[in-house]
């Protein structure tokens, strides 16, 4: 997917103040850490279509009003992942403001996740 030079400027500022691993970390820090959730931000048709298995569905639409109800817990240890990493980087960035400490963005997002993580 081509983006525009717009959206692409917001995500580079957004990643500019996040934190990011790439999709290849993902399973050694989820071993690490057995509280962290690892979250999938897309559509939901998208998460219906194939998803890391046991990621939590909460789309990047609604993850702000949802996420405390879910995940109260500001300092446990949320990844953050999405098609190719653009979406959830921005994702990662609004938790962040939002008081979490421990947000990652899974830079490859679900192309480079599908290939290496098992899925459902």
């Amino acid at each position: 997917m081509e983006h525009s030079p717009e959206f692409l400027a917001l995500v580079d500022a957004a990643r500019a103040r996040i934190r990011e691993i790439d999709a290849s970390e993902l399973a050694v820090r989820l071993t690490d850490a057995p509280d962290a959730a690892l979250i999938d931000v897309r559509e939901e048709s998208e998460y219906a279509a194939g998803h890391v298995q046991g990621a939590e569905h909460i789309g990047k639409g609604v993850i702000e009003r949802d996420i405390v109800a879910k995940h109260p817990d500001k300092t446990q240890p949320l990844y953050l992942y999405c098609g190719g990493g653009y979406r959830s980087a921005l994702a990662a960035d609004a938790l962040q403001q939002m008081g979490y400490t421990h947000v990652v963005n899974v830079d490859g997002g679900w192309r480079a996740l599908r290939e290496i993580m098992p899925t459902e």
